[in-house]
């Protein structure tokens, strides 16, 4: 076993693979960016590195994690006998392992022939179709061009899938289903795959209705042993980016099961593969209402390709797969290290069953109510879940900042059962326990799909979660949503509110307990200073509390003591405890609540029904609306800003009609217009990029653009201005001339 390895990643996989090493008692070396400086994998290691330019602060993955030289460089300067890639960045980066290599390092993960072969997803396909594995009809010329990819999807038929032959992960895939579309689509993924994997190749595959995404874990070592590990379900995804995984998959009998496994296994032996890898597969779904075919037969199953390091999905192996009579569970990342060192398989294909079920949910910092734009912002509050059966890899803590610059993952909750209702209720009540506030995360949205009716019956297939989004989004929203509270609360006093207004007369409360000053040394308030609403001879006046949410219109909560009638009632407020008190929102009915602060926690009460919120407030200065009050619940998470109308309206009098903001936080790659063009509806003038993302942003109206600050390469902060497009009828006669911006895209990251 090595003495000392450097983990070459960040954020939960580093995490993940520092513990390992110390529990075997080898010494971890991390490497971080300037921007991670403070991360828990670094603060977790035995030793770290900085990387980035000497003379400046870049913490971009191309001037940091992607720098193979710096990276070699710190596994010399701290006596590193080996490097472990983690996933993503250089992970399957061919060149990469054999850097190593010449550097006298021990490269954790197969052979670079290995990695080359898998990871040109056109030779790949030829290379397992060879070994007797099945594969998707497609494209098969090595390098095809826009004209062969257009011959092949004519001839295998619509619709089809494009995909980035050096890519992985989802990133630059098209589903194309009208031939009209393929040569923009083919443009796009060109674009997105040149970018993101310095290679613009491009294969192109039949789609597979009702497809369900099941991949098979494959583990080699070096001296002729390869198993398999059962299989993953991975069908629940948006954007071919997975949400859900577990072990094993409903779909499967024991015949397919045996099949695939075998299958995997021949792909691997047919590149000479070492290590921890895996093997995916598409499998033709099954219509819920069509006869149910023999139990015992071998089910179509289709190669994708072969993903040539540890998946983000691994732990529900770890946790659903038994090896031996003893029923041992495996450390995936302890056998990658057994094996680079050349140590054997001490177990073989017979002694590996299932024992029980795991499912994982992937917590991204991304907004379900924005169509899943990327976020970002310092992390307030972090409460990660505990309990029997559940286990959390995390890369983040209190107060990390979540920035553009990479993948949009934070942690990963996983649960184990007996059986899958037991998993799946334990993984549900665990999101609704994790608590993020400061970043907009899908930790809310993942509960409730875990709730889908389909995904508890099975019934699975890639396309669920969208198709859901746009036939049944009731079933997908989060109940306290403001986009729920449409229009005032015009229930009756005998009715409770809706969930939606709950949230609101939450952080109106929130702000109306921090109004309470602090009592002086003596125990003595100043009554006048409490916002009691106390007035002489009179019924106590409203305090009103004016707030917005991203994307909504603004409120005004409305809110006075029910018990002030009196100077002694007046000043009778325990900190942390509002008095009964009158809450109106807008014109709607009044109902009578009180708030308790705990700590963290606000216990709300109105008309008898207590709930309680997690509560953080963002007081960075600088920010434009005061401190920002962040409330949680179920796993979901929402910002409200105070609101201003004599600010805003002074602001919104500077405002540009045609006005179009960054909807997230990224890179500019793309600038497709000048100032001073003639443009119409819909016509795209820039494309936006971050976590893995790309973002069209579109001419609103034919008009003229007059403004363009948006350059190629820039970074951009969320409602950045990027450009003005004034409606042809109003638009100057000699629009003012800003610089051409450059069409070529730029690398942010891998």
């Amino acid at each position: 076993m090595f003495d000392t390895v450097l983990v070459a990643n960040r954020g939960e996989i580093a995490l993940r693979v520092i513990r390992t090493l110390r529990r075997l008692g080898v010494r971890s070396v991390a490497v971080f960016s300037d921007a991670d400086a403070d991360a828990p994998h670094v603060r977790e290691a035995d030793v770290a590195v900085r990387l980035g330019p000497a003379d400046r602060s870049d913490s971009s993955a191309s001037e940091t994690y992607l720098r193979t030289d710096q990276i070699l460089a710190a596994a010399r300067r701290t006596g590193a006998q080996a490097v472990h890639p983690g996933y993503g960045f250089l992970a399957e980066n061919p060149g990469f392992a054999r850097a190593c290599a010449d550097a006298g390092l021990v490269f954790i993960g197969p052979p670079p022939g290995a990695v080359e072969l898998m990871g040109d997803k056109i030779n790949a396909k030829e290379a397992v179709r060879a070994a007797g594995v099945p594969v998707v009809p497609g494209s098969q010329a090595t390098a095809p061009t826009d004209e062969d990819l257009v011959a092949a999807a004519d001839e295998i038929g619509y619709p089809v899938l494009l995909k980035p032959s050096a890519g992985g992960g989802g990133k630059g895939m098209r589903l194309v289903r009208d031939r009209a579309d393929l040569p923009t689509e083919i443009a796009a993924a060109r674009r997105v795959a040149r970018t993101a994997f310095g290679d613009d190749t491009l294969l192109l595959e039949r789609w597979i209705d009702r497809p369900r995404h099941i991949e098979v874990q494959v583990l080699a070592d070096a001296h002729g042993t390869t198993v398999h590990l059962g299989e993953r379900e991975c069908s629940l995804q948006r954007r071919h980016q997975k949400l859900i995984e577990e072990a094993p998959s409903v779909l499967l009998n024991a015949e397919t099961r045996a099949a695939m496994g075998a299958a995997a296994v021949r792909a691997a032996e047919s590149c000479g593969y070492t290590g921890a890898g895996t093997v995916e597969f598409i499998v033709p779904g099954i219509d819920p209402d069509a006869p149910a075919s023999a139990s015992e037969e071998v089910r179509d199953f289709f190669f994708m390709e072969m993903n040539t390091r540890l998946q983000v999905e691994h732990p529900v192996t770890e946790l659903a797969v038994a090896v031996g009579a003893d029923s041992a569970r495996l450390d995936l990342v302890e056998w990658q290290l057994r094996v680079a060192a050349g140590e054997p398989l001490s177990f073989s294909q017979s002694d590996i069953s299932f024992l029980g079920h795991a499912i994982e949910a992937r917590i991204c910092a991304e907004d379900p109510e924005r169509d899943f734009l990327p976020t970002g912002g310092r992390i307030l509050t972090l409460d990660e879940p505990r309990g029997e059966g559940i286990r959390v890899d995390s890369g983040v803590a209190p107060g990390t900042v979540v920035t553009s610059a990479y993948d949009p993952m934070l942690a990963k909750v996983i649960a184990y059962g007996p059986d899958r209702p037991t998993a799946l209720r334990r993984l549900r009540a665990a999101l609704a326990d994790t608590r993020i506030l400061g970043v907009t995360t899908n930790t809310g949205f993942l509960r409730r799909l875990l709730a889908h009716p389909e995904v508890v019956a099975g019934h699975l297939d890639t396309g669920l979660v969208e198709q859901t989004a746009q036939e049944q989004p009731a079933l997908l929203t989060a109940p306290y949503s403001p986009t729920n509270a449409t229009g005032p609360d015009a229930s009756a006093t005998a009715e409770p509110p809706s969930p939606a207004h709950l949230l609101y007369y939450a952080a109106a409360l929130a702000r109306h307990l921090e109004l309470t000053p602090a009592a002086d040394p003596d125990g003595w308030t100043d009554p006048f200073s409490l916002p009691s609403g106390w007035r002489l001879g009179g019924t106590p006046a409203w305090t009103t509390h004016r707030l917005r949410t991203p994307g909504q219109d603004p409120v005004a909560v409305r809110v006075r003591s029910i018990t002030a009638g009196n100077v002694t009632d007046a000043t009778d407020n325990s900190a942390g405890l509002t008095r009964e008190v009158e809450l109106r929102l807008d014109e709607g009915a009044a109902h009578r609540a009180r708030a308790t602060l705990a700590g963290d926690r606000l216990h709300l009460t109105v008309d008898g029904l207590q709930t309680t919120f997690s509560l953080a407030t963002d007081a960075t200065p600088g920010l434009a609306a005061g401190p920002v009050t962040w409330l949680g619940i179920e796993g979901d998470a929402w910002p409200l800003h105070a609101y201003d109308p004599v600010v805003e309206n002074a602001a919104g009098a500077g405002a540009h009609h045609g006005a179009l903001t960054a909807p997230m936080p990224g890179t500019v790659t793309v600038v497709k217009t000048t100032a001073g063009e003639t443009v119409r509806k819909g016509q795209p003038l820039l494309v936006l990029e971050a976590m893995k993302m790309e973002h069209v942003i579109a001419a609103p109206h034919d008009g003229v653009v007059t403004e363009l600050r948006a350059t190629a390469g820039a970074t951009v902060a969320m409602e950045d201005l990027l450009v003005v497009v004034t409606p042809a009828e109003d638009a100057p006669a000699e629009p003012a001339a800003a610089p051409a911006a450059s069409a070529e895209p730029v690398e942010v990251r891998s």
